[in-house]
Order: C-alpha cells, then structure tokens, then sequence
C-alpha cells in the first residue's frame, strides 16, 4: 500500500451494509417502484437497441428534454452514472494539490472522500442552532481560505436543512469560488439555483432521478453549467458512462413526469404528518426537513439503542448516522409509505415509553 497516495490512505471508503428488514428506511429511496407501464416502455426500448453497441454519449433529443425540464440549455447539460459520478468529474477539473473545498457540516460524506483523494483540503463550516444553514460563516471561510470551490447540498443529507432564499447568490456574489449546488433532494423541499445559470459562470447544479424519480437502481444523474464549464467537466467522464437502458429509462422518465411528481407530492404530506406526529413524543427532537427523510435525535436513550430496537423488535432499518461529526445520538429516517410512517412513530412511541 506504501505507492498510495498518503491522503487516499487517510479516507475512509464510502460503504454500506445493511441487514435485511421489513421495513427499509435508511437510503432515502422512495418507497414505490416504477410504475410498471414505464417500466414496460423502458424495457421495450432496451430491447429494440443493439447492445453490441456502445451507446451515445448522451442523444441530442434526451438532453433537450432535460434541458426542458430544468429550464436550461442543452449544451450546458451533463449526464452521468448517477450525481455521484458527476460530483467526482467536477471536482477533477478544479481541484489541484492544496486547494481549498469548503462545504457545511455535517454533509454528504463523498465531499471530503474525493477532495482527500484529489489532495486537495477540505475546510468543514458547521451549521447554526437546529442545523439551519450559516450562510455567512460560509462565506468566510470561503474568502479566508480562498476556496477554490463551494459545496452546497440543499437540502442538505443527513440534515434535512434547505438554503435560505438568496444564499446561492450570496455565495457567487461575495466568493471568488466556483460554486457546487447539490441539489439531489430538491424536489421535495427548499429553493433552487437553477435561475442563477444564466447569470453566473461559477455555478454547477446537480440534479439525480434517484430519489423524486425513484430510479435509484438505474443510476441517472446530470450536472446543469455555463456551456464553456461542461465542456471542461466533460473532460473527467468516463466514454460511454450511462448504458442503454438508463439512457432509456430516462427519457421514459421524463414522458411520465406528471405521474411521478405526483409521487412526490405524496411523500411530501407523509413526511409533514410524521414530522408532526414526532414532534410531541418526549426523549427526541425531530429536526425540520426539506428532504424525504428526517433527522431525529435523542435524549431518552441513546441513539444505537433506539436503532437496535428499531431493528430487531419492529424490523424497521434506519440510518444511524451518531458516529458522525455534529451528529452525536441521531438517527435519519426515511420516508416511506403512510404504513411505513405510521409503523416507526408508533415504535417510537413503544421504546421511549418502555423507558420512561
């Protein structure tokens, strides 16, 4: 291991493993399936394509559609094996030994794992009281450390928290930063950055049909940028990155969208209930959220025993997210069906009363 690089040795890998259970609510997946007419017309298409073939990088008429979709142009749209990849290809173009990453904390942990891998450092800025966004103390560190890129996941994973109004402007506007919005949850809650494209250069907003589109086993991502900076980001991409049936399964995605923003309305309304059937319960806080999922912390009992007996009594799987930093004694929960809600609340209810 000795001919690896010392700031690769010193990251921990991205893992997950996670026992089976009844009741699956730690990966912020959304609770149904694809329809299975989709489904059908995403198969046919695979089907009819010639998969000894390598696929097109992206056709010109799904990226007009996405372009559609997100209020863009199409040359400024980028797709991807998922965000995740995207994330990797964007930091690749930027980051240079010693640069600086600033990005709130906590957040999703692939941030610090790639800038460590690429040798740049990471400055982490914490959140305010109840984990709302410190806009100006991002800011700061910014133009103290003279970042060279800016990552903001809104709403933030695992905290649920959305950016003010005006943040994303503030950012470009006071930082000399290249400036990453992750916006994988956006759907669900909290203001977007995709205005701001045409008017700054500095800006790359992510996008993923993962969590709203429920496609999380296909792996679709794409970044929206100033043409001039796709080009370069498409620089760090793999050739043939998304496969025949993700390129198909998008665009059929895309054809379906009214049915599946439905969906998302729907977990919306389940996670306001949950969020306020939590609320009352004694021996936790229960943050609020912008996301399909919510952070919850405890006072009661400690947090890797509220997920044990989540687990093992109810057969209810949740994150426990309490080893990481500013996230001592929580837990993130998925939102899942009605049922699903109905089942953890009522658990909750079970242990921490079991315990009183």
């Amino acid at each position: 291991m000795a001919l690896v690089k010392p700031g690769v040795r010193a990251q921990s890998a991205y893992t997950l493993s996670a026992p089976p259970a009844r009741r699956k609510l730690n990966q912020n997946e959304s609770p149904w399936d694809v329809p299975p007419e989709l489904k059908r017309e995403v198969l046919a298409a695979a089907a009819a394509a010639q998969w000894q073939r390598y696929p097109e990088f992206a056709p010109p008429e799904l990226l007009e559609a996405l372009a559609a979709r997100y209020g863009w142009v199409a040359d400024g749209v980028l797709v991807g094996n998922g965000s995740n990849e995207l994330i990797q290809a964007t930091l690749a173009v930027t980051l240079a030994a010693g640069d600086v990453v600033v990005a709130p904390a906590p957040t999703f942990s692939l941030y610090r794992l790639l800038a460590g891998v690429m040798g740049a450092r990471y400055r982490p800025v914490p959140f305010g009281p109840g984990f709302e966004y410190d806009v100006d103390a991002l800011i700061d560190a910014a133009v103290r450390e003279g970042a060279r890129v800016v990552v903001l996941n809104s709403p933030n994973n695992p905290t649920g928290s959305a950016l003010p109004e005006g943040a994303v402007e503030r950012v470009l506007d006071e930082t000399g930063a290249l400036l990453v919005c992750d916006e994988a949850y956006q759907e669900f809650g909290g203001p977007t950055a995709l205005p701001l494209l045409a008017r700054h250069s500095r800006l790359v907003v992510l996008r993923t049909f993962s969590k709203a589109l429920g496609m999380a086993g296909l792996r679709f991502g794409l970044a929206l940028a100033h043409p001039a900076v796709a080009r370069e980001i498409a620089k760090a991409k793999l050739p043939y990155n998304v496969n025949v049936v993700t390129l198909a399964a998008a665009t059929a995605a895309l054809r379906h969208g009214p049915a599946l923003e439905a969906r998302t309305r729907g977990i919306i309304e389940i996670r306001e209930r949950f969020v306020s059937r939590l609320a009352v319960l004694p021996g936790l806080t229960a943050y609020p959220s912008a996301a399909n999922f919510v952070l919850i912390k405890c006072h009661a009992l400690p947090a890797a025993e509220v997920f044990r007996r989540l687990l093992t009594d109810h057969g209810i799987l949740v994150r426990d997210v309490s080893a990481g930093t500013d996230l001592a004694q929580c837990l993130r929960i998925s939102i899942g069906t009605e049922e699903d809600m109905e089942a953890v609340a009522g658990a909750l209810v079970e242990i921490l009363h079991a315990e009183r």
